[in-house]
């Protein structure tokens, strides 16, 4: 006759599922126009530009 595995308790079933969920670093890249690290597919914060044009009005410093 079948006998049922022992209870694994919730600390042991979360420490092996543990890995599974692990979030990668976001891909950074220079921004061409000004050189400062932005998130690839996105405008820059620095100086607004996406795609070689300005789509984001910047306040100047």
């Amino acid at each position: 006759m079948a006998v049922p595995k022992g209870k694994v308790s919730k600390a042991r079933r979360d420490k092996r599922r543990s890995s599974h969920w692990k979030l990668s670093v976001p891909g950074v890249v220079a921004c061409p126009n000004c050189g400062k690290a932005r998130l690839p597919h996105r405008a820059c914060k620095a100086c607004g530009y996406y795609n070689g044009r300005q789509v984001i009005a910047v306040k100047e410093n």
